[in-house]
């Protein structure tokens, strides 16, 4: 189980039996349910569009009802705009500027293909993280990555990650875990190394401190190394 899926990068590339992953953002779990069922007709729609500055303006102003164009619209903003970020503002509208970045549509038909043969025996939910933890069972295991509230490094994102997920979800996340570990569920939780995390989540689960580095940030000076920390109750 994943009830913060983003980029799905721990679920695509385990063997697993069936899953639930899960995510507030309605866009992402739309795209992620159109790739599961309709990845012929997406690839088909991404082929068309023309890949410069013109189109992706267009693109980034243009609302779909449609379920199917709607994922493309998120597919083709993810893979042309600036480092690939996803960003809203204060109305809820898409506003990353072009990255001048193009794509094979080739080789994204092939990664279409291959996660929606991954997502075949997958539920997917759109849904807050403790409406997702509610199927979590004994022989349960979940993979938790949250927007990071803090971080050491000030890297331009921290009042906004705190609007997506505050100090308070950080605390109801802890005790998310609490009632994981109770089940007799096995959890794995990343999160920025941080001593406000420390003070959250106080009970004495494994902790591993990692560094990872960091290529989105849009002035150099502020990518490198960043301090991250693993929870975990699976012994180490």
């Amino acid at each position: 189980m994943e009830p913060f899926f983003g980029g799905g990068a721990v679920f695509f590339n385990i063997i697993h039996s069936p899953s639930l992953i899960s995510d507030i953002n309605a866009e992402l779990i739309n795209t992620y349910n159109q790739i599961k069922e309709r990845p012929d007709l997406i690839i088909e729609e991404l082929s068309k569009l023309p890949q410069n500055k013109e189109q992706y303006l267009k693109t980034r102003k243009t609302k779909y009802e449609n379920d199917l164009l709607s994922a493309v619209r998120f597919i083709y903003l993810n893979k042309t705009s600036f480092n690939g970020l996803y960003r809203v503002n204060s109305k809820g509208e898409y506003n990353v500027p072009y990255g001048k970045k193009y794509f094979s549509i080739d080789n994204l038909s092939k990664n279409i293909k291959n996660c929606s043969e991954k997502l075949k025996n997958t539920n997917i939910k759109n849904c807050d993280f403790d409406v997702a933890l509610e199927h979590v069972n004994e022989k349960s295991l979940v993979y938790l990555d949250p927007p990071y509230t803090v971080t050491h490094n000030n890297n331009g994102f921290i009042n906004y990650n705190e609007k997506i997920f505050s100090i308070t979800d950080q605390k109801r996340l802890a005790n998310s875990i609490d009632k994981i570990d109770k089940i007799g569920a096995k959890f794995i939780l990343s999160n920025a190394n941080h001593e406000i995390i420390d003070e959250i989540f106080l009970k004495n689960y494994n902790k591993l401190n990692i560094n990872r580095n960091s290529l989105i940030g849009a002035n150099t000076k502020s990518r490198g190394l960043y301090s991250e920390v693993i929870i975990t109750n699976i012994k180490l």
